[in-house]
């Protein structure tokens, strides 16, 4: 059996040997150059389009999420401009990072070089990780922060420092800074605490001032959210029960083994969490996953929510692997062995082709289209923008002087926004997330070209309206602008007064 021993020695001291994370940091590289080579194909992400304008209104928070990702844009857009190797970097550091902190926990459990390699090698080949360094996404920065805390915390028990606290306060006030969702993790490394004999640390007042510290960091999105009427939280609210109607909830049990690690990696991670139960040393980890699972569970969240819980886990497991194989004979141990990671590079193989853009033409291309969203998202954006520009220059002088573009959507707005400059369009108008915080033109125009509207809704919303393009992608490929907002309509003012219009459409996406 997959076991540790259940002793307060059970896991010894890490060894430090010259060059032991060589291993590690090639797998890191790997998938840094992977992604490298990679993520200049195609186009933006709607999300990220969305993180862009937001990154050109700088605040301590926005609607849809904390301050932090728009704020790392920010950076990015001033080294790179638009370029989108460039502006995802970020996040494929992020995702190396979290490469690397899977086999330092590993190290940190005992484990020798092949857990270690093995502890990165399955994280770096699972489908959430992989799909984190493809694009700019909160969710990226995220999974660093609940990475880090399960690290910081395992350091935390091993050398029997309280002053590790502070670090894990530190890290999670970055996270909540990041995604509010990590309130549940919080929630497991404070069950950790209190079920466990890591409750000993409650004496310790470097546990209450890393609590303090988490608070003074997010202490500034808290005050704008209590400036306006934490409207986050309204946000979540509706976001929730639009993704539990469509079924976006459904299947969270299953998906925790088939989109939160590799297919070939599950007995590492259910090694891992039993080996955590039955060592109290470390059974605070245990309940690190156990919790936000259960919790996410009972309130419908999305699968992938809890995808930064399974490196510790996989980590954990990687040892128990290691120091099982190790009773076994030598051919029983390398036939494993070859097994294993024979499977977990074929399926991630596999994954790399579903969810990592290898070909821009060809078939990995069409199969890629075929069965990933997220890819299909990132097409026809430019096109949309030229289209409105051409709309725009087919209007009579007098339209042109007095012109806004009203978007349905905030990909529509984040395409506006940062590719319309080079066709000098006018800044969207936009009544979705923070830009409804932004306000319309003053004075209001008199002429809109409308995006993101159905026929029924602009004529119910505007006067006057007319079929003036449609929107499409050069691939010819199926996403939300082709098929469910494929026209664009030039249109009069509002059909009710500017303010009264602004009130009632505020809308969340």
């Amino acid at each position: 059996m997959l076991s540790l021993q259940t002793d307060q020695t059970a896991v010894p001291p890490p060894r430090v040997l010259r060059g032991e994370l060589w291993g590690v940091l090639s797998v890191a590289a790997a998938v840094m150059l992977l992604h490298l080579a990679t993520n200049g194909r195609y186009g933006f992400h709607r999300d990220e389009l969305q993180f862009l304008s937001d990154a050109r209104h700088l605040d301590w928070g926005f609607v849809a999420y904390p301050p932090m990702t728009p704020f790392l844009e920010r950076i990015g857009l001033a080294l790179f401009g638009l370029s989108l190797t460039g502006l995802r970097l970020f996040s494929v550091i992020a995702q190396a990072a979290v490469i690397v902190l899977s086999g330092l926990m590993a190290r940190e459990l005992g484990g020798g070089r092949v857990a270690q390699f093995t502890a990165a090698l399955a994280v770096g080949l699972s489908p959430l990780p992989l799909f984190e360094g493809t694009e700019f996404q909160y969710t990226t920065f995220d999974n660093l922060w609940w990475v880090l805390i399960a690290y910081f915390t395992i350091r935390l028990i091993t050398s029997e420092n309280p002053r590790w606290w502070l670090p894990i306060g530190a890290a999670v006030g970055l996270g909540l800074l990041t995604k509010y969702t990590i309130v549940f993790f919080v929630a497991g490394l404070l069950a950790g605490v209190v079920l466990t004999r890591a409750r000993r640390f409650l004496r310790s007042g470097y546990f209450w001032a890393g609590i303090a510290l988490a608070l003074v960091i997010f202490l500034p999105n808290l005050f704008w959210q209590f400036n306006h009427g934490f409207i986050s939280y309204h946000f979540l609210q509706q976001i929730h029960v639009r993704d539990v109607g469509e079924g976006r909830a459904n299947g969270f049990l299953r998906d925790q083994f088939l989109i939160c690690v590799n297919l070939f990696a599950i007995p590492l991670f259910v090694a891992g969490l039993v080996a955590f139960l039955r060592n109290p040393r470390y059974r605070m980890l245990a309940w690190l996953y156990l919790v936000p699972v259960t919790l996410f569970f009972l309130a419908k969240g999305r699968a992938y929510y809890v995808a930064a819980a399974y490196p510790m886990l996989l980590a954990m497991g990687s040892v128990a692997g290691e120091r099982w194989l190790q009773s076994l004979p030598r051919w029983a141990s390398r036939t494993i062995k070859s097994v294993f990671f024979a499977g977990l590079a074929l399926c991630g193989a596999f994954l790399c082709a579903l969810i990592v853009p290898l070909q821009s033409t060809g078939p990995l291309r069409d199969f890629a289209f075929a069965h990933n969203e997220d890819l299909r998202e990132e097409n026809g954006w430019p096109e949309m923008v030229s289209t409105v520009a051409t709309i725009r220059d087919s209007l009579p002088a007098a339209q042109q002087a007095n012109l806004g573009i009203l978007v349905g959507n905030y990909g529509e707005q984040g395409a506006i926004e940062m590719l319309g400059p080079a066709y000098h369009l006018p800044l969207p108008i936009s009544v979705t997330n923070s830009a409804w915080l932004r306000g319309y033109p003053s004075p209001p125009p008199t002429t809109l070209i409308v995006l993101g509207f159905s026929r029924q809704a602009a004529d119910r919303a505007f006067t006057g309206c007319r079929l003036a393009g449609h929107n499409g992608n050069s691939y010819g490929i199926k996403n939300e602008e082709s098929e469910f907002h494929p026209d664009i309509f030039v249109c009069g003012p509002p059909r009710m007064p500017w303010p009264v219009f602004w009130r009632d459409y505020q809308s969340f996406g």
